[in-house]
């Protein structure tokens, strides 16, 4: 691709410092630590347009956030060898820290079901090669872990397409092999794994684009924040391209941007709710037109247990919803209902079951505190696995997964019982005698 020159937006740099002025005393004092790497100027290969600006972007906003970042900016166009430093100086300076984070855009590849990011001056032509020219992304793991951090958070938007194919190295897969997150970490790649992700053609990839903007919003934990992201991503390229999270129990929790300080109310006097200042008299019958406010609408659907992502899904979660609070079931996304929505109590704890009937793979969570935790947890159970049938519950609820040669069932009841009863009953509709595989309560017990 041939590379395009881009002017810097006007008052980025403002922009950043605002972000920066409103981070408050809580990420001020957490030890935030990041290697952002940035390789576009390949030298055997077709160069990419995107990766370095892409970097740049991410140290920028990562350092108004509060990173130290290695080597005191962006690290782009490394050799194998300069990566290789880079990766052992983010060992050493990420001991003892709360946060550490590895940021990489440029080529990237799979091989044997282990990933690799490309060096500038990687040529590989067998597959012998790849351990002596590229950079295997489990070295990174391995120099987070035993740092003492409390959360480790690895980005790779290096999801592109294999550009060995044609020369010799024929092993090599398509996209990234899904890996599993170590304890406390979590790994975002830009697209599912063994997917193709997209360089970009406005300046910025598609997915750099989209986190660089969401980690600056106050008040997302870490697991909305690259869920928003991943909503963005998929409307912005039409789904073609759908980010993916792979993480393990993460420990308390991680704003970017903590939430804002809101001034106490005064007496007689309801607290004035973050949406615009332009909200008309009847906000139940004002429709949401902002992208960011959709986003939190959809979100806070999910940990509701409504599934918006779904064709048609997002209308038939409201109308659920409305139903349930006792609102006129017209499905509408408007002002009103997410005034409503922030307003409920969090729903917590949280278990899931998830199951893959094409491979047979399950896994189970529970204890969490948020829907999302607990799939992701219930889903690093699975492998390679994508397990897309889901079960979550809340609360007192609890969940049973029965199974025979012929039929399975996923059911949740108020108790493990009658959790166990029902899937038992459920499942042996179709003739078979079905065993429990699986269950448990939102806390925990009765597994």
């Amino acid at each position: 691709m041939r590379a395009r020159i881009f002017n810097r937006v006007p008052g980025l740099a403002a922009l950043i410092a605002a972000v920066l002025a409103v981070t408050t005393l809580q990420a001020s004092a957490e030890k935030r630590i990041a290697l952002v790497v940035g390789n576009s100027a390949y030298k055997n290969i077709t160069p990419l347009d995107n990766p370095s600006r892409d970097a740049s972007l991410m140290a920028e906003t990562l350092g108004a956030l509060g990173f130290t970042l290695v080597g005191g900016r962006a690290q782009l166009d490394l050799d194998k060898g300069a990566m290789d430093i880079a990766v052992q100086s983010f060992g050493r300076q990420v001991q003892g820290a709360d946060v550490a984070l590895f940021y990489y855009a440029g080529h990237g590849v799979q091989v044997a079901g282990s990933n690799y990011l490309v060096p500038v001056g990687a040529n590989p032509t067998r597959e012998a090669d790849v351990d002596f020219q590229m950079t295997d992304v489990n070295l990174v793991l391995r120099q987070m872990q035993g740092s003492g951090t409390r959360l480790n958070l690895v980005i790779l938007d290096a999801c592109r397409n294999n550009p060995f194919g044609s020369r010799g190295l024929r092993s090599s897969d398509g996209g990234l092999a899904q890996m599993r997150a170590p304890e406390g970490t979590l790994i975002s790649y830009a697209t599912q794994p063994g997917n193709v992700a997209q360089d970009g053609s406005d300046g910025h990839s598609p997915y750099t684009k989209a986190l660089a903007t969401t980690i600056r919003v106050a008040g997302l934990d870490v697991f909305q924040t690259f869920n928003q992201v991943g909503l963005a991503v998929k409307r912005a390229t039409s789904g073609a391209q759908q980010p993916w999270v792979s993480s393990s129990p993460i420990d308390g929790t991680f704003y970017f941007v903590p939430p804002r300080q809101s001034p106490p109310p005064q007496v007689a006097a309801m607290p004035p709710d973050p949406l615009p200042d332009r909200l008309r008299a009847d906000p139940d019958r004002v429709p949401l037109r902002d992208a960011a406010l959709l986003s939190e609408l959809s979100e806070r659907l999910y940990e509701l247990n409504f599934d918006p992502d779904t064709p048609d899904g997002l209308t038939r979660a409201i109308t659920k919803l409305q139903q349930r609070i006792s609102m006129a079931p017209t499905g509408e996304a408007t002002e009103g209902l997410l005034l409503r929505m922030r307003r409920m109590e969090d729903l917590k704890p949280w278990g899931s079951i998830v199951y893959g009937p094409d491979s047979s793979k399950w896994g189970m969570s529970w204890n969490h505190a948020s829907r999302r935790a607990s799939v992701a947890d219930a889903r690093g159970n699975c492998g390679d696995a994508k397990c897309p049938i889901e079960l979550s519950f809340y609360g007192r609820s609890c969940g049973a997964f029965a199974i025979s040669d012929k039929s399975w069932s996923l059911v949740q009841r108020d108790g493990v019982q009658r959790a166990k009863d029902a899937a038992l009953d459920e499942c042996g509709k179709a003739g078979k005698a079905c065993r429990i595989i699986g269950s448990v309560c939102a806390d925990g017990s009765g597994r």
